[in-house]
């Protein structure tokens, strides 16, 4: 690996096999997407119900595996010392083409033997990623002067499902790693610290900017275990309905990430899908970055992302900025909604590029909009007119919005005339 490693990194997180609920294949149907499986050698281990009896989880050590039934929490613990920066991660890895509730997905924390947390707890949903692929996330301990949790000891990793009333019930795999990392300084490979804003687009050189570079062909992992390498460049892929691949590219101190995910046609109509086309970012330790969809119809759709500087010194709360703390290897996910069911696969051009963070572009005169990677904003097709029928919907919300507040605001005038 190229650029910064992470202790314990060299143990990847990977794929749960078996998953219930899978697309079944048939002689109508082709065979469905192929379900998470773990690496080899991942360690298989049951959280307990309360603190006292969880289940030691080491540095470098496993990947664990374990299930987590709706509305259920589980302890883990592990021992941390009093330099090293700390992340346990949870993977929860649902079957493929299954149906989520609204509130499912699932919640990491970490707390002191106390049940003080050492931080903000992390939620993420399947319904904010688009559907039932991965989903992925840690709780960390930073060790910084008057941060939480500094000192050295036993703490308790919590991992929570949410419910799945309206969506799949069964329980769902999880696959759980603990990376810890030596301090470092935050900075760039040219030297000093990364601050202040960054440009959110790539440099017009970079590779696989071009519309005329040749793609490369590859095939995306099914998770973070067999996730093939992909450097700059332009590559092309194929996915099912229901399907998520990874790939993983190398990102060193102070530099950016842009990709751009276009997804091809279907080959025959589709209803339109709102998220049906997704592309996720996670980080050398599994924690998330960012996550982008636009709505698929079973023509041309096209998603991009743009990244803060790796090992970011700026600080700030947003995802983007926590996740991008690490150096080391990164992972794109790539997925098509299962409700979109095109008679094959949809071909996915995946254009990447890493550069060196530069300083971010004044704004254009007039107010001009960035690019198609500043902050990852989703973009139809060129010539591809966007549904009407949404655009109205859109107007309308905002018009009964606007009502709305008119509406309070006289209420509360009326109020205190009332009271006066």
């Amino acid at each position: 690996m190229r650029g910064g490693r992470l202790v314990g990194a060299g143990v990847t997180l990977g794929m749960l096999a078996g998953a219930p609920g899978a697309v079944a294949a048939g002689p109508d149907r082709p065979e469905g997407p192929p379900a998470y499986r773990t690496a080899p050698g991942a360690v298989a281990v049951r959280g307990a119900a309360t603190s006292d009896d969880g289940p030691r989880l080491a540095p470098g050590g496993g990947p664990y595996t374990d299930t987590l039934a709706p509305g259920e929490r589980k302890f883990y613990t592990v021992e941390l010392d009093g330099r090293s920066s700390a992340y346990v991660s949870a993977v929860a890895a649902p079957a493929p083409g299954s149906a989520p509730g609204l509130r499912d997905g699932i919640e990491v924390s970490l707390r002191a033997e106390d049940g003080t947390r050492c931080g903000p707890g992390r939620h993420r949903t399947f319904l904010s990623v688009g559907g039932a692929y991965p989903l992925a996330d840690y709780a960390e301990r930073v060790v910084r002067a008057g941060g939480p949790c500094a000192g050295a000891g036993t703490y308790r990793f919590v991992v929570e499902r949410g419910e799945a009333a309206g969506g799949d019930a069964a329980p769902v795999p999880v696959e759980l790693a603990y990376v810890a990392e030596p301090p470092r300084d935050p900075v760039t490979a040219g030297g000093g610290a990364v601050t202040g804003g960054w440009s959110s687009q790539a440099p017009a050189d970079a590779a696989g900017g071009g519309a005329a570079a040749e793609a490369t062909e590859v095939e995306g992992g099914t998770g973070f275990n067999d996730a093939p390498e992909v450097r700059d460049g332009v590559w092309k892929d194929e996915l099912r309905p229901g399907e998520t691949r990874f790939y993983k590219v190398n990102v060193a101190q102070g530099r950016q990430l842009f990709a751009d995910a276009q997804f091809g046609g279907a080959g025959s109509a589709v209803p339109y899908v709102v998220g049906g086309a997704r592309l996720g970012l996670s980080n050398a330790a599994r924690g998330f970055v960012m996550n982008r969809t636009a709505g698929y119809q079973g023509g041309r759709a096209a998603v991009s992302l743009a990244t803060p500087p790796a090992a970011y010194a700026g600080g700030g709360a947003a995802d983007a900025v926590r996740g991008m703390a690490l150096p080391g290897w990164y992972f794109l996910q790539v997925s098509l909604s299962p409700k979109a069911r095109p008679a094959g696969g949809v071909p996915v051009t995946l254009k990447v590029a890493v550069a060196r963070a530069r300083p971010a572009e004044a704004p254009a005169l007039g107010g001009g909009r960035p690019g198609p990677g500043a902050g990852g904003w989703a973009r139809p097709e060129p010539g591809r007119t966007p549904d009407v029928r949404l655009l109205v919907i859109g107007y309308a919300g905002i018009g009964t919005g606007s009502a709305l507040l008119v509406g309070l605001g006289a209420w509360m005038l009326a109020r205190r005339r009332r009271a006066g």
